[in-house]
């Protein structure tokens, strides 16, 4: 949230890129909300239930969130292309209202398409167990309990896992690679290492994001994979979306000054005039 706020209200912190990093923070802070209050609440209480509702509602939330951030990557990916390849028409090709439509289509994208796959795992029947080995509600969990014919509802798991995960990747893949073919065609070492440094954060943050999911979701079930799935599980939720937007803060200089031109600069400027007024 801290983030969030600076990028919002620094003048300089406006350009397009700070405009999806600002999207990308306020999504990490939405989808930790979703599953971290149940789970603290389970710590703190014992009381391990959760209702079909709440795990349907949870579940719809966590995963729209989590749509919604690839397709955001995907659309950063994008913008460093421009940055990178059309220098001199960044700013006339990454218009306010062309990065407006991208983030309400990274948005749209997420909430929109998950709500199929909600509605058709409500249609499921849960015979087996009621007991979910998981830090929260995901699909991969509510397929092992259901019984019946689950066999259409795991292509469509396929389909979407082809379309919401699939398709960005190959997307961000296309656009670092005429990044890096654009890279290897400048003359100075000096100028391929500055140009590469302003991809490394994104790239951190992709690699990051991509494995715990990978880990998460592709791992061929064996005896221990109930446990890897619980440590993945927490990187998934509360590691990767805590790292993402320091990783940017921190290894891009114009966010480092505007944190200490609006946090310490502000702060120990009223604290010194406060000091003076008492004196």
């Amino acid at each position: 949230m801290l983030i969030f706020v600076i990028l919002f209200i620094d003048l300089h912190l406006q350009k397009p890129m700070y405009f999806f990093l600002r999207n990308l923070s306020f999504v990490d802070v939405l989808y930790i909300s979703v599953a971290l209050p149940k789970l603290m609440d389970i710590i703190l209480t014992g009381n391990n239930r959760i209702s079909f509702t709440g795990c349907f509602t949870q579940m719809y939330f966590f995963s729209s969130f989590a749509c919604t951030e690839i397709w955001l990557l995907t659309v950063m990916s994008y913008d460093r292309y421009v940055a990178i390849c059309y220098p001199l028409h960044y700013m006339l090709l990454m218009e306010k209202r062309k990065c407006v439509l991208l983030v309400a289509s990274s948005w749209l994208s997420g909430f929109g398409n998950y709500l199929f796959v909600v509605i058709f795992a409500s249609r499921l029947s849960f015979c087996r167990s009621t007991h979910i080995r998981q830090i929260f509600c995901d699909i991969k969990t509510l397929t092992k309990i259901s019984c019946g014919e689950i066999h259409e509802f795991q292509i469509m798991i396929l389909v979407e896992a082809l379309l919401m995960g699939l398709c960005p990747f190959l997307m961000i893949l296309m656009s670092y690679s005429k990044i890096l073919v654009n890279i290897l065609g400048l003359s100075s070492i000096g100028q391929r290492k500055k140009t590469f440094s302003t991809c490394t954060s994104h790239l951190t943050i992709l690699l990051i994001f991509y494995g715990t999911l990978l880990c998460m979701y592709m791992i061929p079930a064996t005896t221990h994979s109930e446990e890897l799935d619980k440590i993945f599980s927490a990187l998934y939720l509360a590691v990767t979306p805590t790292l993402n937007p320091l990783i940017y803060s921190l290894r891009n200089k114009e966010v480092k000054n505007a944190i200490h031109n609006i946090l310490i600069s502000n702060l120990f400027y009223k604290s010194c005039n406060y000091c003076r007024g008492v004196s």
